[in-house]
């Protein structure tokens, strides 16, 4: 999302030319390794002690673009569970037929799986459900049989087979019900089946609530958010549920408030794409960045608006970007 970093710092640069004097710090974060689960970034900024010194109190990180007019704002996003399936069986000759084996076991597995990923793609297909609003599944790797130096046997039926899952959960499905299908239909273990979680990421705060900014008059931030893009020219579309991961869970799960919003709209969404390009007049979009950043580092505005007090603790806005490079410092301040 380079283009979007270069929108937050062209924004924050022409508002300096013009004099602008935020009541609020507003910090520009730019961190590695988010692509590969943000644990050397962002999962640790959160818990230091630099962090905790900023008093946050709200963070933009990326969104997506949109090919419509409309931009796209996320509130929540779904969570990650990555997880194996194993299957052990009799090994035996390919020309054999007997039940047990691996892949039989395995297959039956997998066909479980199938039903459910194709009951919650019928909900998205039919226009029932966003594509954030449902569980996804899907198939990471297969492997089974028997290597040689070549290839693999073609007469010998393995004794283990193993399956990678890709699980998205958005924050409002029981994980309990999900957990129970997992053990009882995907990988039980009366068909010599075991599972085993890659990484499990909560749906939940560290509150016990369900990790999600509120989207609504009820938070103060949201206002604000709304009425900058309005006084910039843009338009809004309806909140949704970021249907993968950003770092931005890190922050919702402190309780902060966090939104994911990428001004770019009539524009394809091309990201890890061939030919990943920015093909749109990126005016409009700098503008709505820098309405929001004097609406959110106004105090009087949203203390008085919000009948807040003007006095007291004093919060921060961060504006996050992911960087793939590793040589990046954890955090640089703009």
């Amino acid at each position: 999302m380079k283009c979007v970093g270069m929108q937050y710092l062209e924004a924050i640069r022409r508002l300096r030319s013009a004099g602008f004097i935020p009541d609020r710090n507003i910090y520009i974060t730019f961190v590695p390794d988010e692509e590969i689960g943000g644990h050397g970034g962002v999962e640790a900024f959160v818990a230091s002690k630099e962090f905790k010194d900023m008093n946050v109190g709200l963070i933009l990180d990326e969104g997506l673009a949109s090919p419509g007019e409309e931009y796209r704002v996320f509130y929540a996003e779904r969570s990650p569970w990555w997880l194996t399936i194993k299957a052990k069986g009799a090994p035996g000759h390919g020309a054999k037929l007997y039940d047990g084996s691996a892949m039989e076991n395995l297959m039956t597995s997998v066909e479980a799986i199938r039903r459910f990923r194709t009951s919650q793609f019928n909900l998205l297909k039919s226009g029932a459900m966003a594509e954030g609003d449902v569980v996804s599944v899907n198939f990471a790797y297969l492997k089974a049989g028997t290597p040689t130096p070549t290839g693999f046997l073609m007469n010998i039926q393995p004794s283990e087979a193993e399956i990678g899952l890709d699980i998205r959960l958005p924050p409002t499905v029981h994980t309990e019900a999900l957990e129970k299908r997992l053990a009882e239909e995907w990988a039980p273990s009366s068909l010599n089946l075991t599972f085993e979680f890659k990484q499990r990421d909560s749906v939940l705060d560290t509150f016990g609530k369900p990790a999600i900014t509120p989207a609504d008059s009820s938070n103060p931030w949201w206002f604000l958010f709304e009425e900058a893009v309005k006084r910039a020219g843009g338009k809004l579309g309806k909140p949704e549920i970021f249907p993968a991961s950003t770092d931005a869970r890190y922050f919702r799960r402190l309780g902060l408030p966090a939104f994911g919003f990428s001004p770019m709209a009539n524009t394809p969404i091309l990201l890890h794409d061939h030919n990943e390009v920015r093909i749109t007049d990126l005016h409009l979009d700098i503008l709505v960045n820098e309405m929001l950043y004097v609406s959110f580092a106004l105090s009087n505005i949203i203390f008085t608006n919000m009948n807040l007090p003007v006095n007291g603790d004093s919060t921060e806005i961060v504006i996050h970007r992911s960087s793939r490079e590793n040589t990046i410092p954890l955090y640089q301040h703009c």
